[in-house]
């Protein structure tokens, strides 16, 4: 089922104009075409648009914010609290599940045993035990996304409207580097991720799924033996970077001619737009930053081959390159999400043991390698990295005629930071001894949103305009979570 403006092909948003993907290859029957296929697949940045927003933020003196940068690991789906960071270890089977509890580095806290990696480095975690995640649905995932319970485009016609958190980012903070996108996304399906919505389209994600070449996997997590090719910068046969380059060069020169016939200048600024997202991408900091050749055979193995490895490799040349705002879809299939563990007998979802069991020790090591690498390169302080997904599952396991799944849950979730040079190794709030409300200090979206803009350096009394007119606050009923700073 699709939802909203957003419900396309990736092909079909903010960078429509700019992607005349075509059988046969790129067409460039005119000057504005000629754009086009130096620009073909970047669905989801309007470049100019881009640029001249950064433009906008030079104007306003907020070029001088610190080159901070967030990736955000959404765990589509719904990841169960119970059975990876706030175990019950005490409470019947049907309530604390199949897997057992570990010690971590940290005296007294456990999670599950099914993250012996993250254990071993939980100083270097913060694990939130009492998210609210009211209001909160999967297809679309928003309320957590946007920080704003009105986000429910099943409820709301206009739920889709409210910005993504990386949105706000990518408009008040924008990028660490002007030849790079603010925000960035791989996605397995677009209801899976929040998009600009009152910001305006030139604040979607970059969707960067042809960006690289990575392995394809199935539904079910198989790999399919085939790679996505990288098709996104791959020129029209008979195009070669050369031949772009000298297109531009021409291109310049009429520019020049007819610049001056545009009394109102605004011919000028278009063309100036135009002109520098050639530059973007002509430059090679884009191609460059999502090149994984540029790694060493180590690093790569390190990552392992897995398609959620790689995507956090490149979520970390992402934001050395100048991103700010990695949003990395960890799912399979285009459902409710690959986290989403109803049963066995309810494929693919599968169950707690069948179905989140082989997701654990895959994630466990994609979140460790990842904290770890950025740190060994100087980069964990400031880099944020945040994991969760869109809400907790059932305290009891049993749904849909299954006795080894858990539903939907938006009463209380768990989720985990780490980096950003905050404080770490530590356990935020608690849920019930069932796991099934919270008992204390809940923290709501609207205090992960104040988080993370303070974090960004994002005024938190920022508001955008409604198609009304009227005024919303990016931080509703919200302050930044004082434990991490």
């Amino acid at each position: 089922m699709k939802f909203g403006p957003h419900s396309r092909t990736h092909t079909q948003h903010a960078f429509t104009a700019f992607n005349p993907l075509v059988p046969k290859g790129l067409v460039l029957q005119s000057r504005r075409n000629m754009l086009k296929a130096s620009l073909a697949g970047l669905a989801g940045l309007s470049v100019p648009g881009l640029l001249k927003a950064s433009d906008q933020l030079q104007l306003a003196g907020k070029s001088s914010l610190p080159k901070k940068s967030i990736i955000l690991l959404w765990m589509t789906g719904g990841p169960s609290h119970i059975d990876t960071w706030d175990p019950k270890p005490d409470r019947p089977i049907q309530n604390r599940g199949p897997f057992g509890v570990t010690q971590t580095s940290v005296p007294g806290i456990t999670i599950t045993d099914m993250l012996p990696k993250q254990a071993a480095m939980m100083d270097r975690f913060t694990l939130i035990r009492s998210v609210d995640p009211k209001m909160s649905s999967h297809q679309p995932n928003q309320v957590m996304q946007t920080a704003n319970l009105l986000a429910t485009p099943r409820t709301n016609r206009k739920g889709d409207r409210y910005p993504a958190m990386a949105s706000i980012v990518a408009k008040h903070h924008g990028s660490n580097h002007p030849g790079m996108p603010p925000y960035v996304s791989f996605m397995k399906h677009d209801s899976h991720i929040a998009w600009g919505g009152y910001l305006g389209k030139q604040y979607d994600p970059f969707i960067a799924n042809d960006a690289a070449d990575l392995p394809v996997y199935d539904m079910l997590g198989n790999d399919t033996g085939k790679t996505s090719g990288g098709k996104m910068f791959q020129f029209a046969p008979g195009l070669s970077f050369d031949r772009m380059k000298n297109r531009r060069d021409l291109m310049l020169q009429f520019d020049q001619m007819r610049s001056g016939i545009d009394q109102a200048g605004s011919m000028q600024a278009i063309d100036s737009y135009s002109r520098r997202a050639y530059d973007m991408v002509l430059g090679q900091r884009v191609q460059d930053a999502f090149d994984l050749n540029k790694e060493s055979p180590e690093t790569r193995d390190r990552y392992g081959k897995h398609l959620w490895c790689q995507q956090a490799l490149l979520a970390r040349r992402l934001v050395e390159a100048g991103s700010s705002f990695v949003t990395l879809d960890l799912s399979y299939h285009t459902a409710s999400g690959t986290w989403d563990n109803h049963g066995d007998n309810i494929p693919p979802y599968g169950g707690i043991k069948n179905g989140l069991g082989p997701l654990l020790p895959l994630f466990d090591h994609l979140l460790t390698t990842l904290v770890s690498d950025l740190e060994e390169r100087s980069i964990l302080d400031d880099t944020l990295v945040i994991a969760m997904g869109e809400f907790g599952r059932s305290p009891n396991s049993g749904t849909q005629g299954s006795t080894d799944g858990r539903d939907h849950w938006p009463v209380v979730m768990s989720m985990c930071l780490a980096g950003g040079g905050m404080n770490h190794g530590q356990v935020i709030g608690a849920s019930e001894h069932d796991g099934s409300e919270i008992k204390h200090r809940p923290v709501r979206p609207g205090d992960l949103a104040a988080t993370i803009y303070r974090y960004m350096g994002v005024p938190l009394d920022t508001h955008y305009i409604d198609d009304k007119g009227r005024p919303i606050f990016a931080v509703e009923n919200g302050e930044p979570i004082h434990e991490l700073f």
